[in-house]
């Protein structure tokens, strides 16, 4: 299975997916789906869902497939780009970074330029530039010479496309937000793929998280599941500048979230379902999967806007531990990922006709 994993994580690392423009990833996820005998369907948003027939309760299981990035706000005369930030982009993180700028099908790379070392005075030297004075070099000369290569303004930007391993089991590259989300569910849809019985189940690859957290409630509108138990990274703090916390360990297994809020411009989060949380620890203390617990501000997922559809849905994020979120090199532990897989094909028989969907 880790085999497996690592390999359509990279292949999902590979291809850009901004936020309103995950066609080409959306493809792919198809294609595998479809490879494995698993039909597909997409809505007018762009999620694209697998639906897998069974008993009630229903369970909508979903990962998006969209990365943050960048639009291109403004073309100078002399060809460089200038940039509009989607998603929260570090922007101490970026000068110096490869990007991609895709047009259609095919990407122009270009790096976010850095003021030459030689030339920087000291006070600059610890000065974080906002986006907005930051330009993209992709070798232009000029407005015409970019705009005749198919750049315009509004052309998605991401982090430069690419993954390479670091030791044995992880993984580094862009956008592991959420790609080893979506290689997870697609490694369930192999296993549901034979499956005869259990509750029926929907997977789904979202859209446009990263831009307004709302792509799935699309979906959920639609599908209007009992259950909904959505898969994305969990803040590993086993390096030194995360120690004080919590104690998620990359390689420990994987995470559930018993708290997760965010006030910077909403006021929402997750208090998860206690039927949902029961039913991970249960199922991670038979099949002897290691299960770690998160609780953190600063956090949102668009579970927090699913668990509102309808008469309100039995939610709880749950997802694998990743260090350096939303930087170009996110990296994550393919471990991880493969007992999370498991966790959740241990879970779903376990989800019977008189699951307690209320809390009492």
């Amino acid at each position: 299975m880790i085999g497996r994993l690592k390999t359509d994580l990279t292949d999902l690392m590979g291809v850009p997916g901004l936020s309103g423009h995950e066609t080409r990833v959306r493809r792919l996820i198809r294609n595998k789906l479809g490879a494995v005998g698993v039909d597909s369907r997409s809505d007018r948003l762009g999620n694209l869902i697998a639906s897998f027939p069974g008993h009630a309760p229903s369970v909508m299981l979903f990962a998006h497939m969209d990365q943050l990035g960048f639009i291109v706000r403004r073309i100078e005369p002399d060809g460089f780009l200038r940039l509009e930030r989607l998603g929260g982009v570090p922007e101490r993180a970026l000068p110096g970074q490869e990007v991609a700028i895709s047009v259609g099908e095919t990407d122009i790379f270009g790096i976010i330029a850095n003021k030459s070392h030689h030339a920087t005075a000291p006070g600059e030297k610890y000065t974080v530039l906002p986006t907005g004075e930051l330009y993209v070099d992709a070798g232009f000369t000029s407005k015409a010479a970019a705009e005749a290569a198919g750049i315009r303004i509004g052309a998605p930007v991401v982090y430069a496309p690419g993954a390479f391993p670091l030791g044995d089991d992880r993984i580094a590259g862009p956008a592991v937000d959420d790609r080893a989300g979506c290689a997870v569910l697609i490694e369930v849809a192999r296993a549901l793929a034979g499956r005869t019985d259990g509750p029926a189940v929907h997977l789904v690859f979202s859209v446009q998280e990263e831009f307004n957290l709302r792509g799935a409630v699309v979906a959920a509108q639609s599908l209007r599941p009992d259950i909904a138990i959505q898969l994305d990274l969990m803040l590993a703090t086993d390096t030194p500048d995360m120690a004080d916390r919590g104690d998620m360990v990359l390689g420990g297994g994987p995470g559930m979230s018993l708290y997760s809020f965010h006030g910077r411009g909403t006021l929402n989060g997750v208090i998860p379902h206690p039927a949902m949380v029961t039913l991970l620890e249960e199922t991670a203390m038979a099949t002897g999967i290691p299960l770690q617990r998160s609780a953190q501000t600063g956090i949102l997922t668009d579970l927090s806007y699913v668990q509102l559809v309808g008469e309100g849905v039995a939610s709880i994020d749950i997802g694998f531990p990743m260090r350096y979120s939303h930087s170009a090199r996110e990296v994550c532990d393919l471990r991880d990922l493969e007992a999370l897989t498991r966790l959740i094909l241990g879970a779903l028989p376990r989800i019977t006709p008189d699951f307690p969907l209320e809390r009492e």
